[in-house]
């Protein structure tokens, strides 16, 4: 079984511009590039898992997803940061769009993402993290047993029944989130 690190798109590798949908307005945050490489160099699995409630919402469609997906894999892939794989969840209870309107359980803080991520590459979520920006990042990771980091710029709890977990360390960015794992691997 292998280790990996879970990460939020948008808010952890990229400016959380809300519901991103223009390569335009891609903008990596800093240290992204380095701290990928590091994890990489580290023996780690790096996997995307990212809500995307804006396809229920109309906003934009799976496909206009999978484009921004690919071209932020491709940016970074250009700077020796390789992204494993991306998962996202198009669902949301107040979509408008029908097929996509509904509670799932691969949408955050579910933690279909991150099981379906450790079925496909073999991981071990007791060696395993997950960095975000949301309490609901936190709380996927908690549901599997990963360690968890959240993001300094994280939102304040909003539904104290919703999410229960607190995260394992809070780090300022995404580079100083895996300095912390690396230390702790040692």
């Amino acid at each position: 079984m292998g280790k990996a690190v879970f990460l939020d798109r948008d808010g952890a590798i990229v400016e959380d511009t809300g519901h991103l949908h223009e390569r335009n307005k891609v903008r990596f945050l800093p240290g992204v590039d380095k701290a990928v490489r590091r994890l990489k160099e580290n023996g780690f699995k790096v996997i995307i898992a990212t809500n995307q409630a804006g396809v229920a919402k109309g906003y934009y469609t799976e496909d206009t997803v999978r484009e921004i997906n690919a071209y932020v894999l491709g940016l970074l892939a250009k700077e020796g940061a390789i992204i494993d794989a991306i998962y996202y969840c198009p669902h949301h209870t107040e979509g408008v769009v029908e097929q996509y309107r509904k509670a799932c359980y691969c949408r955050k803080p579910n933690p279909g993402m991150l099981e379906q991520a450790a079925t496909d590459f073999g991981i071990d979520f007791s060696q395993s993290f997950v960095i975000g920006d949301h309490l609901s990042d936190i709380e996927a990771g908690r549901r599997v047993g990963c360690q968890t980091i959240l993001l300094a710029s994280a939102e304040p709890v909003r539904d104290q029944n919703e999410i229960t977990a607190r995260p394992d360390y809070i780090a300022s960015n995404l580079y100083q989130a895996v300095k912390w794992i690396l230390k702790t691997r040692d």
